[in-house]
């Protein structure tokens, strides 16, 4: 079921402060253009890696779910981990029926990258909140 680590996602009080240190202290050279998730109440940057990426999550609005994480860690720091999975529903519903706690209503919302998503409660994977993202067809 699992694929691929799509990406690593980074909250961040300020994403251009962290494309800066990305770049300057790692020598990241290919960021992308921040661009609105107003559904998901957060503003999104991908940096390329060789074999992944690092997503950057800025709050975007006062509702924003970023807010309470940065509350508890000023600075940012690691929010989640992505896999890529062939079919949503598939792992989603193999999942729940491992006991596993899909977050939200349960269904898949589009994520960033336009493919449909959905999240695993942390209790569930070892503290770590998962995110679980349909493999973009180009990828096939």
């Amino acid at each position: 079921m699992i694929g691929r680590l799509n990406h690593v996602g980074v909250a961040t009080p300020s994403i251009a402060e962290s494309v800066r240190v990305y770049a300057e202290l790692l020598g990241a050279t290919r960021a992308h253009e921040p661009f609105d998730l107003p559904a998901q109440g957060v503003r999104v940057c991908f940096i390329d890696l060789s074999n992944s990426q690092i997503e950057l999550i800025e709050p975007l609005g006062e509702e924003s779910p970023i807010h309470g994480f940065l509350a508890r860690n000023p600075r940012g720091g690691q929010h989640h981990v992505c896999f890529e999975v062939d079919d949503i529903l598939a792992a989603r519903d193999t999942l729940k029926a491992k006991g596993a706690t899909i977050l939200g209503a349960g269904e898949p919302r589009i994520g960033a990258h336009g493919t449909p998503i959905l999240f695993l409660h942390p209790k569930d994977m070892g503290g770590v909140l998962v995110e679980l993202m349909e493999t973009p067809k180009e990828a096939h």
